[in-house]
């Protein structure tokens, strides 16, 4: 499976938003999109300001690369959960973002345990998190209500777990997951709802795109 392996920040620079794809990074003043806000590549800061239309389809293709990069996808990836979201009950954006949400590798973010989705779903490749007691070593595993999810006991001491732990304690953690920073751990409480989901996104438009 294509993975891509270029500068993070580049895609940030793409989409004019911080994407949070590099954990504290993003929250210090060498955050790329703080000191070049305009796109990456040799005519980006030309094309800065200037006032060209954008076509719907544009908007859409925009929107749902954006949180495609957000959640670390590829292509096939997202597009086979939207086509699983189509067959579930209510709003199709809202179960697409919920379903992103409830991701392995978004949980153990969400959590605290990793300071990027992609260095979450190494935590959970390398064997180091497991689901009621069991370890899960695949990223896509979806976490139900009231499954706890947790660092491996013998991982807890990674080094890396406690400077993502340090870097979450600055944020606030989200309504629908509690968490247990002493035993890293924590549990999903409730399928979240749209309004409790940190993301700013029209996922509406990502449907729309998928609905051609």
């Amino acid at each position: 499976m294509s993975r891509y392996t270029g500068a993070s920040c580049k895609l940030c620079r793409r989409e004019g938003t911080k994407l949070f794809l590099k954990g504290a990074k993003c929250l210090t003043e060498k955050c790329p999109v703080e000191r070049r806000a305009y796109p990456p590549g040799q005519h980006g800061q030309q094309t800065q300001g200037r006032g060209r239309k954008t076509s719907e389809y544009a908007k859409q293709l925009r929107e749902k690369q954006k949180v495609k990069r957000i959640y670390g996808l590829s292509e096939s990836q997202f597009r086979n959960l939207f086509d699983g979201v189509t067959r579930e009950a209510g709003v199709k954006g809202t179960n697409l973002l919920i379903a992103l949400e409830t991701r392995l590798d978004n949980i153990v973010y969400r959590l605290g345990f990793a300071s990027s989705r992609k260095a979450a779903r190494q935590l959970i490749g390398h064997g180091h998190v497991e689901v009621n007691g069991k370890r899960v070593d695949i990223p896509s595993f979806r976490v139900l209500p009231g499954q706890e999810v947790r660092v491996a006991p013998s991982s807890r001491e990674l080094v890396s777990v406690h400077m993502a732990q340090e870097y979450a304690s600055r944020g606030q953690p989200v309504s629908w997951l509690s968490i247990d920073t002493e035993k890293a751990s924590g549990r999903l409480l409730e399928r979240p709802t749209r309004e409790a989901i940190p993301i700013n996104a029209q996922e509406q438009l990502i449907v729309e795109l998928y609905s051609k």
